[in-house]
């Protein structure tokens, strides 16, 4: 635990002008990102008294040991700066909210030159016009398959569009009349971008004009007696009015605006948005978030606009949005709102009539979402907590272990070695920082040298990492333990534990590899899968954890992770090694060379018989590159004779064969 007096900006150095500010502990990971109006007067406000902060600022400023600031001119510029930063460092004491799911959207990628209707989910792309979020994938197909009576835009595959394309024939509802089939040139590219685009218009809430369009044409239809016509156009007013209903008016006035109601207590917060456009609810989504700083209301309802409008633009962000508390100041949150958008955009808390009873209705959704992620959550952060303390005390450590790397070794009978590197913080596994490694020190089975390898590897690389950019230099300066991209360096942080998977013979060799570096700050222990018994260095008797104690669920849940790690990268080795064929043993013949000259011979079989003169006749194969193949070829064992086990007969093989298939075969002979 840090003193901040011993990191204190001296007085004078902070800048009185707007900017961002980042907090960074011992080892260089930014762990808050803040914004300001005055960068003296709100950094001073860190360093008074620790009894007089809040708990939760008490508890960042102890954990930091360094600070550092950016100016920038406005504080637009500081809110964007700080998003941007938050984003980029993910800091553990800034409000990060997360999606209670992934929500679908209903998308059109108008960056086609013929766009598309589908479902999306993740991440946005740009170009592609985005309607919701939806709270189910189905109630988007209804709505589109309601739609495309009236606006048949193409809704088919890359695959199945170009198939069409080269057959001449349109899928089926090509044939229905729900696609206009471009793909077969019934439309022109113009016409059909036209339909998409016609298509977002009603979808972003222009749904009278249309509906009005089609009923004229339906009257004039009927007046010069084209009935069919007229009853077509009659049957297309019902599916706009159809899919019109599936979303109810809660605002008279047809409005485009985002509502977003709060729902807190102590230690979390909820937040609910309603998308409202054209008077109608077009779709909905909600955040849960750890209330890990000193937040009001206001400020989590900025934190809330950041991570709503912080990757949109144009209409994406409304003229409107209602908030149950107004930022502190509003004006650089409003104009950075209205930059986004690039027309003005009123930040305002609905005081009456439809828009106050519509935001109590969002304000009850988020109230309820609360609880629920507070019923499922609950017993999940007690249970962390206890894991992790009864770990502590059953290995003697000094504190909970809140960061634990496990290790575990994979083979086939000796082939393909590896091992894994998993990487629990908190008692969650960080996917992110999970490593693999081949073991390059020796061939065949040995798991207890295998073990010490790869710890002897990976804290070497800690322990570059850490003198080139951990260690105070002899200037008393400290260098980031980040890549030039602002990425952390792929080895600079030591877990509290090691664990690996395995008993004594396993866990001798990794603390064997600690003691050969020099490091004795690391816990080490092992996690035997016969009785579950923990191992740890120097005792002839392993620690017994009760059956049902938490902590020994947590160590099996890291052993068992790391086990899947491990098999999966080793099955993935395997199988590119069996698929591996006798061409690829040829320097520079790439995949495109290999297929051309299988095309060109029909198999491998008539490629070794081939001569090099034969071999160079095949464009792009120079006389050297023939002379190579001709060598792999007579180097790989040819595939025996496949047999029909059925009658006996032996199948000539006339297509490509792996060394894989190969092997395979002659299994399959025996």
């Amino acid at each position: 635990m840090a003193d901040p007096s011993s990191y204190r900006p001296k007085p004078g150095q902070i800048p009185d002008s707007p900017g961002v500010y980042r907090f960074r502990d011992e080892h260089r990971r930014v762990i808050y990102v803040g914004k300001a109006k005055s960068l003296r007067q709100r950094l001073a406000s860190y360093f008074q008294d620790i009894t007089n902060l809040h708990p939760r600022t008490a508890t960042m400023v102890t954990t930091a040991a360094s600070v550092e600031w950016t100016v920038v001119s406005t504080e637009v510029e500081a809110l964007q700066l700080e998003y941007s930063w938050i984003k980029e460092y993910d800091p553990r004491f800034n409000v990060k909210y997360r999606d209670d799911k992934s929500y679908p959207y209903l998308a059109v990628t108008m960056n086609e030159e013929f766009p598309r209707v589908q479902v999306m989910r993740g991440q946005k792309k740009k170009g592609v016009r985005y309607f919701g979020p939806y709270g189910h994938a189905w109630a988007i197909r209804d709505t589109v398959d309601l739609l495309l009576r009236v606006f048949p835009v193409r809704t088919c595959s890359a695959g199945v569009f170009k198939n069409a394309e080269r057959t001449g024939r349109p899928c089926l509802l090509g044939y229905i009349g729900k696609c206009a089939a471009p793909c077969v040139e019934r439309v022109s590219p113009e016409e059909h971008r036209e339909l998409a685009e016609d298509f977002c218009e009603f979808m972003t809430g222009r749904t009278g004009t249309y509906i009005r369009r089609v009923e004229r044409q339906m009257a004039d239809a009927a007046e010069d007696m084209e009935y069919e016509k007229a009853a077509r156009l009659r049957d297309d007013v019902g599916a706009l009015k159809k899919a019109m209903e599936k979303s109810a008016v809660v605002l008279a006035d047809a409005t485009d605006a985002d509502l977003i109601a709060l729902a807190e207590d102590e230690l979390e917060a909820a937040v609910q948005i309603f998308h409202v456009r054209g008077g109608r609810v077009r779709g909905q989504r909600g955040w849960v978030t750890d209330k890990v700083e000193a937040v009001t209301s206001g400020d989590l309802v900025e934190h809330a606009l950041q991570q709503l409008y912080g990757e949109e633009s144009g209409d994406s962000v409304p003229k409107e949005v209602l908030v149950p508390a107004l930022p502190e100041p509003i004006e650089p949150v409003q104009e950075w709102l209205t930059e986004r958008r690039g027309s003005n955009v009123s930040l305002r808390i609905p005081q009456r009539g439809d828009k106050k009873a519509l935001m109590e209705t969002v304000a009850r959704n988020a109230q309820q979402s609360l609880v629920l992620h507070k019923t499922k959550r609950a017993s999940d952060l007690t249970t962390r907590s206890r894991a992790l303390e009864e770990i502590a005390e059953a290995l003697e450590l000094d504190g909970a272990p809140l960061r634990i790397e496990c290790y575990d070794i994979s083979h086939l009978q000796g082939d393909d070695v590896v091992a894994s590197m998993v990487v629990f913080e908190d008692g969650l596994a960080r996917k992110s920082e999970y490593r693999r490694f081949q073991i390059k020190g020796f061939e065949g089975q040995d798991d207890v040298r295998s073990m010490h390898e790869v710890l002897t590897r990976r804290f070497k690389r800690y322990l570059s990492d850490k003198e080139k950019t951990g260690e105070w230099d002899a200037e008393g300066e400290q260098e980031s333990l980040t890549e030039e991209d602002g990425r952390p360096k792929r080895f600079a942080y030591p877990p509290q534990l090691v664990v690996v998977d395995g008993g004594q013979p396993q866990v001798a060799a990794a603390q064997r590899a600690l003691d050969e570096l020099g490091i004795d700050d690391i816990a080490v222990c092992g996690l035997a899968k016969r009785l579950e018994e923990v191992w740890v260095p120097g005792d002839d008797d392993p620690v017994i954890l009760p059956r049902t104690s938490e902590g020994l669920y947590l160590l099996q849940r890291v052993r068992d992770e790391a086990h899947r790690f491990a098999i999966t990268y080793q099955r993935a080795k395997r199988a590119k090694r069996f698929k591996a064929g006798p061409l690829d043993a040829v320097p520079g013949l790439g995949d495109a060379r290999k297929q051309t000259l299988i095309k060109h011979f029909g198999s491998v079989k008539r490629l070794r018989s081939a001569t090099i003169d034969q071999i160079c006749e095949v464009p792009g194969i120079g006389r050297k590159t023939a002379e190579a193949i001709v060598v792999a070829l007579a180097g790989a064992v040819p595939a025996g004779p496949a047999v029909n086990t059925a009658t006996g007969e032996i199948i000539e093989d006339e297509e490509p064969v792996s060394a894989g298939a190969s092997e395979e075969r002659r299994g399959q002979e025996t």
